[in-house]
């Protein structure tokens, strides 16, 4: 079988184990499959003793076996233990356990064999485009990076779609976007515009502590680019010189490879991937990190890109220094005994954990940020995932899973949060379902911190009003 993903390192999983269960084919794709031992960790209901984390979102709106970790494990187990030389992942019952999959990546940190079902995801998908072709739809979420910097010209028409229920439902019949969702608006201006500069000094020319690269994902530039300018504002306060990665002159837009990778078209992500790594080159050997604002995109380089067969050398280097803002700032004023810019900011905010920064164990960093900040009062949401989930929050079908997943924790509690307590929540996603679900706006990190800079000014749009 061959795979679109570099599964070598899975390849001694099992070796000289006899209940190890490893299938017949698969190679180290079938070894990561067979990771999964049955301890049922992914099968918590809401409510049940010691339930916290994420895993798993599908197996707790529906309490079915087949939408959990294990489920889907045992289905790919069983697919590729099956006799014959055609291993077919296409198959009806495989492809619906892993259509509610949200690749929340809870199980790589939360399974205690580390199953990486968003990744066996990915690859599922792939295998099956590699025999027919993508619908449409899955084209158009795979290639964000492409048509986003055009959609502002179209912010009338989308302006008025989310107006429209009868619109919203015609177009839903076309083309499968859920008429219940709204959807994004784009900015006027996106953060290339509003910030044309490559390089961003401090104010009078002042030392710099340290270097890095801001990246600027497609939706903080096109959709939210006050989360950058926010997190330019911050860095600036935190005493760092800041670079900008640019593709070059002509070039298409510059990609984590998030979406693609997320639509299952692997060699679109990959591509996105090696020219974004071409482009981090000369930052990463000037020793510069790399931080990011959409924890989605910023784990890619740290995870996603070890599997895509790129330059091993340059992708662990960038691995090791891909950082998101609160980790970056943690070690800013931790390691070189900096002091923190913040200014007292008398207010509640109640936050949500993207299921990545819970994936990779870097909400830690923005527990001691926060912390940092004086009068500050911080509320944990304890929920699993948003639901929302890149696209598939948007697709007609899986809609109503999205909204019961946001509703098993997360949007009961931003409803009962009082209205003039801040909510925050630093993944685009979480924060259109926050929107659409409770009808309360949400902060990212970048953009509360910047409320506890010296000088700030006062925000214009009320505290936990609507987006």
């Amino acid at each position: 079988m061959k795979t679109e993903l570099d599964w070598s390192a899975w390849e001694g999983y099992g070796q000289g184990d006899a209940y190890a269960a490893v299938p017949r084919q698969g190679g180290g794709f079938g070894r990561a499959a067979a990771l999964c031992i049955g301890s049922r960790q992914c099968q918590k209901a809401r409510g049940q003793a010691g339930d916290k984390g994420v895993m798993c979102p599908s197996f707790r709106i529906t309490g079915e076996d087949r939408h959990s970790t294990r489920g889907r494990a045992a289905l790919l187990r069983e697919l590729l233990d099956a006799p014959g030389e055609t291993v077919r992942l296409d198959d009806p019952a495989l492809q619906e356990a892993m259509s509610l999959c949200v690749a929340c990546k809870g199980c790589k940190r939360e399974c205690p064999n580390g199953v990486d079902m968003a990744a066996l995801r990915a690859e599922v998908l792939a295998q099956r485009w590699r025999r027919e072709s993508p619908p449409w739809r899955t084209r158009l979420m795979a290639s964000v990076p492409r048509w986003l910097p055009w959609l502002r010209w179209l912010r009338p028409l989308l302006a008025w779609r989310n107006r429209s229920a009868w619109l919203a439902r015609r177009l839903e019949r076309l083309g499968g976007v859920a008429a219940a969702r709204s959807l994004p608006l784009p900015a006027t201006r996106s953060f290339d515009r509003l910030e044309p500069r490559t390089t961003i000094g401090l104010p009078d020319d002042a030392p710099a502590l340290r270097e890095v690269v801001l990246l600027v994902d497609c939706f903080s530039n096109h959709l939210e680019p006050q989360v950058a300018q926010d997190a330019l504002r911050v860095l600036q306060a935190a005493g760092v010189r800041v670079h900008r990665v640019r593709a070059p002159a002509g070039g298409p837009a510059l990609c984590c490879g998030r979406p693609a990778w997320s639509a299952g078209r692997i060699d679109q992500a990959r591509d996105q991937a090696r020219r974004l790594l071409e482009a981090l080159a000369p930052h990463l050997a000037a020793g510069r990190s790399v931080v990011g604002l959409e924890p989605s995109c910023l784990t890619m380089l740290r995870d996603e890109f070890l599997q895509m067969g790129l330059p091993a050398d340059a992708v662990q280097a960038l691995s090791g220094r891909a950082l998101l803002l609160e980790e970056f700032l943690v070690r800013v004023f931790d390691g070189r005994g900096a002091v923190p810019p913040w200014q007292p900011l008398a207010a509640t905010v109640h936050v949500h954990g993207h299921c990545h920064q819970k994936a990779f164990g870097t909400l830690k960093h923005m527990r001691r940020l926060l912390g940092q900040v004086p009068q500050l009062r911080v509320d944990w949401i304890e929920s699993s995932c948003c639901g929302m989930a890149g696209g598939f929050g948007y697709e007609a079908e899986h809609h109503a899973a999205s909204v019961a997943m946001g509703e098993l924790a997360l949007l009961p509690a931003v409803r009962a949060a009082p209205a003039e307590d801040l909510i925050l929540a630093s993944g685009t996603s979480c924060r259109h379902q926050i929107a659409d679900g409770s009808g309360r706006r949400s902060l990212h990190l970048a953009q509360l911190l910047a409320r506890a800079l010296p000088g700030a000014a006062p925000d214009a749009e009320p505290r936990g009003g609507a987006r």
